[in-house]
């Protein structure tokens, strides 16, 4: 048992090293409570190793994998302009003090989204392959770890970044990061011969243009501000 535990959390650790989860942890710590990030993964994370062991290769096989995807692109383009908007929403709401955060959201916003990324995705048919040879709650175990493990990695360098940013850069960082995910993930659904390179290239397109046209739209906001101080007087002032 402890040896299958082992054994799963260091091909799945591997596994995870520089994969998109990576980043995406790496996004949500920049946004959320690291506590929530993380429980967020780990519930995740044990559902869909669950799955992968306990029914083996063929559910991860006849899993609609296709579909899943488009429903991910679509729930990261959906995260990424809803974030994109709160940060560049009217000035005055922008002044105004926010709420206290709630936790709850944010966990199913996180806990939704690793869903969709890891089903069908590479860890899970590696977690299914381990499973036909060994316990298969040693590998849901070790599995879970490595994969918690890995993202913690990604959640701490969020949260060091995020000390030295303020908060509005890191929601249109994390905005921009969103929309590069989503168009990736529809990329890699709608037209799967595409490769890596090409696929995450095509995928740069999104977030750059987002980001090109906020900035026009954040330099069109400064002039009409600074041409606000020039205006003439009202007609009441110049009677006077």
């Amino acid at each position: 048992m402890i040896a299958t535990i082992l054994l799963s959390v260091g091909i799945v650790f591997l596994a995870e090293l520089g994969d998109k989860s990576q980043l995406m942890a790496l996004t949500f710590a920049l946004r959320y409570r690291w506590w929530v990030v993380l429980g967020g993964i780990a519930t995740a994370s044990a559902a869909v190793h669950l799955i992968s062991v306990g029914v083996g290769y063929f559910l991860g096989a006849a899993l609609p994998t296709r579909a899943i995807a488009l429903v991910a692109a679509l729930t990261f383009l959906a995260v990424g302009l809803w974030t994109l908007r709160e940060h560049f929403g009217d000035d005055d709401a922008e002044a105004e003090p926010k709420p206290p955060r709630s936790t709850t959201a944010p966990f199913f916003v996180v806990l939704s989204a690793f869903l969709l990324a890891e089903l069908g995705d590479r860890t899970m048919f590696a977690t299914a392959a381990l499973a036909t040879d060994n316990s298969w709650i040693g590998v849901w175990i070790g599995s879970t770890i490595g994969m918690v493990a890995a993202d913690a990695l990604a959640i701490a360098a969020g949260i060091l970044v995020g000390k030295h940013l303020p908060e509005h850069v890191i929601g249109i960082c994390s905005g921009l990061l969103f929309l590069y995910f989503g168009t990736a993930s529809l990329l890699t659904a709608a037209r799967p011969d595409l490769g890596i390179l090409t696929g995450g290239a095509l995928a740069t397109l999104a977030p750059a243009t987002a980001g090109i046209a906020l900035l026009i739209r954040s330099r069109r906001a400064r002039r009409n501000s600074e041409r606000i101080p020039n205006d003439p007087a009202p007609e009441a002032d110049r009677v006077r």
